[in-house]
């Protein structure tokens, strides 16, 4: 059987996990459907090896950069091809009739309910966690996408609970994936760390003003570093006019990069307003670093070898980042050696397989 990915092409963990399938399935059997490869200042990520199809490619009308009216600016293009790649997406289904069709994000959801084939859909934290509270129009459509699909992966027990909520149905659970062998092919051990790093996007969302204003209140003088694969650019403005000129934005790098700059880290910070199964943050823990977070339900099922290399810090505490930074510097030398429990829950591979075996095969 045939398997056809629709998501995003500018997406890492999207393309990741394509990627994974189509070593785990047959090469020529997993394809993937997309609107976006790159635009409003996206790296293009795609490579040749990979089998993309345009379900209607919107890169072309888009803004060259990330920006509110950007993104109101996509949701409006995609309202008005969205019939086209309704018939794109039949034709997929017609072309291909013995493919399984696995949407990731809501958006391909919708499209696969619209034009009424079969699929596995995979939503991302905001799209249960957050946007069905703020829009009642939202919500409905939501609840109409996840109750056609013929299964449905999440990443955390929230999304689990909160899926069954919206449209009365239950998830397969499978965690965000780490590519282990990618890590340790990057990972240098003998390395001396210096770095802090802020490793989320730069949006009101992932809290990046409030990660440059506890910066400021630093007793020491240490530089921090961004990364972000999204942005809002007039919220990047805000934080770069309180932000030193020491301060590094290095935007969005690719994973190997990401890896190296984790292994040179004391601390990688993450607060966002809500999350479902980090795996970036993952990423960090796996590379060594320890992790300053908010308080958030995964970090309940974690292994206990994981939790160690987390910091929880309360917002309301001015010192939070000076505490975590504190406790960083203590325990970042102790090395990290993930156990079976953690390599059995995260590691990309097994969880790919898990997600084959358990929904893909017939």
């Amino acid at each position: 059987m045939g398997v056809i990915i629709l998501g995003n092409a500018r997406c890492y963990h999207t393309m990741d996990w394509y990627r994974t399938i189509r070593s785990v399935c047959d090469n020529d059997n997993v394809l993937f459907a997309t609107d976006l490869i790159q635009s409003e200042g996206h790296t293009l990520i795609a490579e040749d090896a990979d089998k993309i199809i345009s379900l209607f490619n919107i890169d072309r009308y888009l803004f060259s950069g990330q920006s509110k009216r950007g993104n109101l600016w996509r949701n409006f293009i995609k309202l008005l091809v969205a019939p086209a790649q309704v018939f794109f997406v039949k034709n997929l289904n017609r072309k291909y009739p013995d493919s399984l069709i696995h949407a990731h994000t809501m958006y391909y959801m919708f499209l696969c309910w619209v034009a009424r084939v079969d699929f596995v859909g995979t939503p991302q934290g905001s799209e249960v966690l957050v946007r069905p509270q703020r829009s009642a129009l939202y919500k409905f459509f939501a609840a109409r996408a996840l109750s056609a699909a013929k299964s449905i992966t999440v990443d955390s027990k929230n999304m689990s609970d909160r899926v069954k909520e919206l449209c009365g149905k239950d998830c397969f659970i499978f965690q965000n994936g780490v590519d282990t062998k990618a890590i340790y092919d990057v990972l240098d051990l003998e390395i001396s760390r210096s770095r802090v790093v802020s490793f989320r996007g730069i949006s009101p969302l992932y809290r990046t003003k409030e990660i440059a204003e506890a910066k400021g209140l630093l007793k020491s003088e240490v530089n921090l570093d961004y990364i972000y694969p999204l942005w809002e650019e007039d919220y990047k403005d805000e934080v770069e006019a309180i932000s030193k000129s020491t301060d590094c934005f290095l935007g969005r790098v690719d994973r190997n990069t990401m890896y190296r700059i984790f292994n040179e880290s004391i601390l990688a910070i993450s607060i966002p307003k809500s999350d479902s199964s980090p795996r970036s943050v993952y990423e960090a823990i796996f590379c060594g670093c320890i992790v300053a977070v908010t308080y958030n339900s995964w970090i309940d099922v974690l292994p206990s070898c994981m939790r160690k290399r987390l910091f929880i810090v309360d917002l309301a505490n001015d010192r939070w980042l000076e505490d975590a930074l504190e406790y960083a510097k203590k325990n970042v030398t102790d090395r990290y050696v993930p156990s079976e429990e953690a390599l059995n829950l995260f590691d990309q591979f097994r969880s790919v397989e898990k997600l084959v075996n358990n929904l893909y095969i017939k």
